[in-house]
């Protein structure tokens, strides 16, 4: 790589986070290149020698994460462990990277429809190698068998967990990254290997089936 475009792709590097953060905080459609470049602390020619447009930084900014997500991911498939050892990395890494970039996690949570079709069909593939590799890593945990729809049930909740930290996660109340990757942890293995017994889903069943007819009677 030469200096030049070496010196370009760190300055791209170097404006993202503070582009995600402006992002975050006013959302996609509220920012203009200009308020881009502002608040990367870049004037406007200088911005757009970096990015051609909004649209360019946003899927940078998505892809980027994704693919960071993956290279810990694939570490955590392959690296030392039992199943749960591994499920643990994969949950820890996800929880750390996110916990130490808010606005990013923000930004792919808040704005996963609003790239254009061609470049989200990109994305999307991304999260789908991110999904499948979290999926294998509970479906090792699980220790019967289930069909493969119910492992991706969980594998779904599981995400679901991962992916909503940046709506209620503050340090000094719910304690440090490791923390959160722990409860998450336990809450995922407890609910992937733990199996109701026949009896108990039928008067779960009923209950359900009872609560049901009441609020029709109401």
């Amino acid at each position: 790589m030469t200096r030049r475009f070496a010196s370009r792709d760190e300055g791209r590097t170097e404006v993202l986070m503070p582009a995600a953060t402006a992002i975050a905080e006013h959302g996609y459609h509220g920012m203009t290149m200009r308020h881009l470049a502002k608040a990367t602390g870049r004037g406007l020619a200088s911005f757009y020698h970096l990015f051609s447009s909004k649209e360019e930084i946003l899927f940078e900014l998505q892809t980027r994460a994704f693919q960071h997500l993956i290279e810990s991911a694939d570490v955590a498939l392959v690296g030392p462990g039992d199943p749960v050892v591994r499920l643990h990395r994969f949950i820890s890494n996800h929880v750390h990277y996110f916990v130490e970039q808010p606005d990013v996690m923000r930004v792919l949570v808040q704005e996963a429809a609003t790239l254009p079709p061609v470049r989200r069909s990109t994305i999307r593939e991304l999260k789908q190698r991110y999904f499948a590799i979290g999926e294998s890593l509970l479906a090792r945990v699980v220790p019967q068998e289930p069909s493969q729809i119910e492992i991706e049930r969980k594998a779904y909740c599981m995400f679901g967990m991962l992916n909503w930290i940046f709506g209620w996660y503050t340090p000094a109340r719910h304690g440090t990254a490791e923390d959160v990757a722990r409860t998450i942890l336990e809450l995922t293995v407890s609910g992937a290997s733990t199996m109701p017994r026949a009896h108990d889903l039928e008067a779960i069943n009923l209950t359900l089936t009872r609560t049901s007819l009441l609020g029709e009677d109401s």
